[in-house]
């Protein structure tokens, strides 16, 4: 439920904290007082549009929030799915507008509008002129006949929709597979050129990194040579300014007189593995020189080689790896090529496999609807001649398509007769917007039991409705509020302003400075006073009073 409505600097309302209760809550309040400003606010914190002159021009920015309380283990799942984790069993959606940029936050996270208005859409449901035109859309009138029909349609549905997704991939695969004769045979010479390509240069994983580092000795091998040579002789024994001699010599006068002094013995003994490594670096470079290539034929070789791998892997990824892996991918391509034909009358049997199995999905539905549509019709007709359509049918009618869609195969018709003897009409060519408010609260009455959110808003509801018939959508109203939901309703009308399990009054106090819009929460003996005004007018007198005072009390009866 809604527990809390914030508003900050938003048109006529400079700041408003309004707590709301279980059951039927009753906004009233003078024309022009701001009433459809609260259904602005909310709109905004559910992530709605937001006209830009609602932000107060005396303010630096304006501030909706909406907190929730979430105890309905549905609600909870499906706020989990969209990544919503209540704190302390709270949610709270806010949005904040400066300087013509606005941010959303779902418990203080920012979130995006779609996502809020997803999250919106599992706690709150407003009902106002826009939701009543949406009655009249073939597509609206088929979603409320699946509410309906509860859990079991609900899976009907997937069913046709799952079938759906699948018969519209395989036709994505045979319209990318499908293609002219001379388009086939040009695509296969153009692979099997291009395998032929990368086969016969046999590329292998690491030979491109091994090659260049063969290019680059081979290329600076004479610089090289001349180094190693130059230190092989420096380090080496063939003449006494090499360091090999000069250390054997060093090497020979200590051990000739280590045996005097412990400390030239162990002086000695470094020299020796000074010499020994020197030998050995020494042979080393030697075979260095002898293995260093300084042909001129390997080095183009390898040059060669590199420019064929470097070709491969600019025409076909920037590594061997891709090159390989392309290799592989045009040679799955080619064999499905090759065996074009077979694979052409697989998927066209996949594709009458998919189209049958969706149109059985969908004739399931259909056969679900249709069954359910008589006894809808039923309880919206009950409902009406409670809501004072004293004689009227109504009816669904059903149409298909020539192919289902993710929806399945129906088109349906909310087909009504307001006047006994009058021909069954489509709504749009028959009711008011009136007239359209109540059928849709006669159908939300019907639904109530589907219907899984927990606060319900209802705008405009008593448009062009009077006397007995406002007595009867109140009843409406209250009974909704009494099935476990909690309504929010703006009205003018006493009859239902009556029913209140709380009542707020909307007033807008001008001053010199600015008019600024308040709310508050009336006591028993207030909320009495504000029916004698919804029906004496500015006046109240004691007569006013004492209907108020009846009405109250008709409204517990």
């Amino acid at each position: 439920m809604l527990k809390n409505l914030s508003v900050r600097n938003l048109a006529l309302i400079r700041q408003m904290d309004i707590g709301f209760a279980d059951g039927l809550n009753i906004l009233t309040g003078e024309t022009g007082a701001g009433k459809s400003i609260i259904i602005d606010s909310i709109t905004m914190a559910l992530g709605g549009k937001v006209a830009r002159n609602l932000v107060r021009e005396d303010a630096p920015e304006a501030l909706a929030e909406l907190t929730f309380a979430v105890e309905d283990a549905e609600a909870l799942a499906a706020l989990e799915a969209l990544e919503v984790f209540p704190d302390d069993g709270e949610v709270v959606l806010s949005r904040k507008i400066r300087g013509g940029r606005s941010s959303l936050r779902v418990n203080g996270e920012l979130r995006s509008a779609k996502e809020v208005m997803a999250v919106g859409a599992v706690l709150l449901d407003i009902h106002g002129q826009s939701e009543h035109q949406k009655l009249l859309l073939p597509e609206h009138q088929l979603a409320l006949l699946d509410a309906y029909g509860g859990e079991e349609t609900a899976a009907l549905l997937a069913n046709v929709a799952a079938a759906h997704a699948k018969y519209q991939s395989v036709k994505r695969s045979l319209s990318a597979f499908s293609m002219p004769e001379d388009e086939r045979a040009r695509q296969m010479d153009f692979l099997q050129f291009e395998i032929g390509e990368i086969e016969e240069a046999n590329p292998k994983v690491g030979e491109d990194e091994e090659l260049e580092k063969d290019y680059r000795r081979l290329l600076h091998a004479q610089k090289l040579a001349e180094a190693a040579e130059l230190a092989h002789s420096l380090t080496g024994y063939e003449s006494e300014a090499a360091a090999g001699d000069a250390v054997g010599r060093a090497l020979r006068a200590l051990e000739k007189v280590a045996g005097y002094d412990d400390e030239v013995d162990g002086l000695a003994k470094q020299l020796f593995e000074i010499d020994d490594l020197l030998n050995g670096f020494n042979r080393d470079i030697a075979a260095y020189l002898d293995g260093l290539d300084l042909s001129e034929e390997t080095l183009r070789e390898t040059e060669e080689r590199l420019n064929v791998l470097n070709k491969l892997k600019a025409k076909h990824g920037r590594t061997l790896e891709d090159v390989l892996a392309s290799l592989a991918e045009k040679k799955e391509k080619l064999a499905e090529l090759e065996d074009y034909e077979d694979r052409l009358r697989r998927l066209l049997r996949e594709e009458g496999e998919a189209k049958e199995a969706l149109l059985a999905a969908a004739g399931k539905l259909t056969e679900r609807r249709k069954h359910l549509a008589n006894a809808f019709a039923e309880g919206v007709q009950g409902q009406l001649a409670e809501l004072n359509f004293a004689r009227c049918d109504f009816e669904v009618g059903f149409s298909e398509l020539s192919l289902p869609t993710a929806n399945g195969q129906d088109v349906v018709e909310f087909r009504i007769a307001t006047n006994p003897g009058e021909a069954l009409r489509p709504l749009s060519k028959v009711v008011s917007g009136g007239e359209l408010s109540r059928i849709m609260l006669g159908i939300k009455t019907l639904l109530s039991s589907e219907e899984k959110t927990g606060t319900l808003i209802f705008d405009e509801v008593d448009t062009g409705i009077s006397g007995r018939t406002a007595q009867m959508v109140a009843k409406k109203l209250s009974h909704i509020a009494s099935d476990g939901r909690q309504v929010l309703c703006i009205t003018h009308l006493p009859q239902i302003a009556a029913f209140a399990d709380a009542h707020y009054e909307i007033v807008k106090e001008v001053s010199d400075a600015a008019a600024v819009t308040k709310i508050r929460r009336l006591s028993p003996e207030d909320s009495v006073r504000e029916l004698a005004r919804l029906l004496g007018g500015e006046t109240i007198t004691e007569t006013t009073l004492r209907q108020a005072e009846e009405m109250k009390e008709m409204a517990k009866r």
